[in-house]
């Protein structure tokens, strides 16, 4: 089994270090390129083909939604994980819309950023519930329970939403729903396809923007 292809792109050369130095010292994953913006995060992204992207979000000449954007058009890009100084950053709620399958903030446990370049790889939303609620119910629009996204979703494919968009697992929706796992596996399949979206971190944007799971920040 091949090593996950990680690209570091981040205009702090420290960062970049470090970053690049736990990521070659983990088992199983290497650093396959390093950008100091996101343009050149667009470049080197094209010569090298990782899979996962620890992405900055405040860059020069480029940010990091800009290059989040770009890397997803047309869907076939890395996993794009956006890094953060602030949970409540306006930059982050746009690159979960564009694409990205998650968000850390800079000062976590190294163990958690190798933690999430697992997760996002192997095709899950690294999106902590109460960091997300926070996070949306400031920046999300108004909701619309009539949004064309999730109109030809089935009564028991909104159910499976509502309970992604609460951060729960497939797992923890089969047990909720009482059904097989494999089950819950084809609920969240066709619902992927039917709303468009790349991932299950874009199903939590839509569950949270249509108006599927209430949102009470204090």
């Amino acid at each position: 089994m091949s090593d996950i292809r990680v690209l570091i792109a981040d205009d702090d050369p420290r960062l970049r270090d470090s970053l690049s130095l736990l990521i070659d010292n983990e088992p199983g994953m290497s650093v396959c390129g390093v950008a100091p913006d996101g343009s050149a995060a667009l470049i080197v992204t094209a010569d090298t083909a990782p899979d996962v992207v620890l992405m900055d979000v405040r860059m020069p000449i480029m940010n990091g939604l800009d290059a989040t954007r770009e890397l997803l058009t047309g869907g076939d890009g890395p996993k794009v994980i956006v890094l953060t100084m602030f949970d409540l950053d306006r930059y982050v709620y746009d690159a979960l819309s564009a694409g990205a399958s998650g968000f850390l903030l800079k000062n976590v446990p190294p163990a958690e950023i190798v933690h999430a370049v697992r997760v996002v790889h192997e095709g899950n939303a690294l999106l902590a519930p109460e960091v997300t609620k926070r996070l949306i119910g400031r920046l999300a629009p108004t909701p619309h329970s009539s949004d064309p996204r999730i109109a030809t979703l089935t009564a028991r494919e909104r159910e499976t939403l509502v309970l992604i968009g609460r951060g729960l697992s497939n797992q923890d929706i089969a047990d909720e729903l009482v059904v097989t796992e494999t089950t819950v596996r084809t609920y969240v399949s066709r619902i992927l396809t039917k709303t468009g979206a790349r991932d299950r971190a874009q199903l939590v944007v839509i569950a949270y923007e249509c108006g599927l799971v209430a949102v009470n920040v204090r």
